[in-house]
């Protein structure tokens, strides 16, 4: 039985034209500054994002705290929404390492920052407010670059910076029908991940203007990131940002379809509609959640989620439309098999 990973877009395996890209790469000292391909991905990235200069790392999680640490001093704040990447899955490392204060406020249902909500954080003087796009934790919605404007304005006029945690930037880009260097033009810096949607084997990328990556060259050593010769990984990542972007198009469709099939599952509650890109979350309104999870994961799906009624799948490069199909028969299956909830 094939196993469908839908845990995540992370769990792909390099493709042909990665391995081949990765076997011929032309590598240097990359901490010495004198790894081309490097230095050709970091070129790439920047000119995508409309910035000036990019520093290669070797996580998402690394290049926001980057751009925390590159914002704030030690006792100064940083703005996060409730349900961020930054807040919720990256070990709190901007209060640990770097004496920064996270000041949370709440998200809403798509990502966004209640503007009225900000104007109240603002007043304390925060060095720095932070969005995430796509919004992982809510529904992989796609933020607009109208909200982004609007809380740049408000940022940058209480004399704080704003950082992008655009990971799956090129997604939300599509689902807006955009260009990621248009959704982050306000924010002073954006990162991105070349290992979620694009499908490379590891990276993220931080991208702003040339002062900003100077100075984050020797904060990125200190955080033990700098790689020697890494063109070894970055011709993979290179490979999928020249090759990948266009194709995000079919995790959008696959994900799409996989909504439109869970919602006609007893016990599944999604609204197909509310789904932008490659992420799917429903929540279970009948079978017991462990039940589900372990039957549904000895049926050769997996799958993940934030709590134990939440459910996340993930589309990506690893996953067809037939793919799509067979998890949904499966899952039909595990539904279908396990008993009627308790009553509560």
């Amino acid at each position: 039985m094939r196993v469908i990973d839908l845990r995540s877009d992370t769990v792909t395996q390099p493709t042909s034209g990665m391995r081949r890209a990765m076997a011929e790469a032309r590598v240097g000292d990359d901490v010495l500054g004198d790894d081309p391909t490097v230095k050709e991905l970091e070129r790439a990235s920047a000119g995508l994002l409309g910035k000036e200069a990019a520093l290669y790392v070797p996580s998402g999680t690394m290049a926001n705290l980057l751009a925390l640490l590159l914002a704030c001093d030690r006792g100064e704040q940083a703005v996060v929404g409730s349900e961020s990447h930054i807040l919720h899955h990256e070990g709190l490392g901007a209060p640990a390492l770097g004496g920064v204060h996270l000041a949370v406020i709440p998200n809403d249902a798509r990502g966004r920052l209640p503007l009225e909500a900000l104007d109240r954080a603002l007043e304390a003087g925060p060095a720095l407010v932070c969005l995430e796009n796509t919004h992982n934790r809510c529904g992989g919605a796609a933020v607009s670059l109208s909200h982004t404007r609007e809380v740049a304005e408000r940022a940058h006029a209480a004399g704080a910076a704003v950082h992008v945690d655009g990971a799956r930037i090129f997604n939300a880009a599509l689902a807006r029908e955009s260009d990621a260097a248009s959704l982050v033009a306000d924010a002073d810096t954006a990162s991105f991940c070349f290992s979620k949607g694009l499908g490379a084997p590891v990276g993220s990328v931080l991208c702003g203007s040339s002062e900003l990556i100077a100075r984050a060259r020797p904060l990125r050593r200190q955080l033990g990131g700098g790689m020697r010769q890494a063109g070894v990984i970055a011709a993979a990542a290179l490979h999928a940002l020249e090759n990948h972007v266009e194709r995000l198009a079919e995790d959008h469709a696959h994900a799409r379809l996989l909504a439109e099939g869970l919602s006609r599952l007893p016990g599944i509650r999604i609204d197909p509609q509310a789904v932008e890109t490659n992420l799917v979350f429903f929540e279970l309104d009948g079978p017991e959640p462990r039940a589900f999870r372990e039957a549904l994961t000895a049926a050769g799906v997996l799958a993940s989620g934030p709590t134990a009624r939440r459910v996340r799948m993930a589309t990506h490069l690893g996953i067809s439309a037939a793919d799509v199909e067979e998890a949904l028969a499966r899952t039909r299956r595990v539904v279908e098999s396990l008993p009627e909830p308790a009553a509560r």
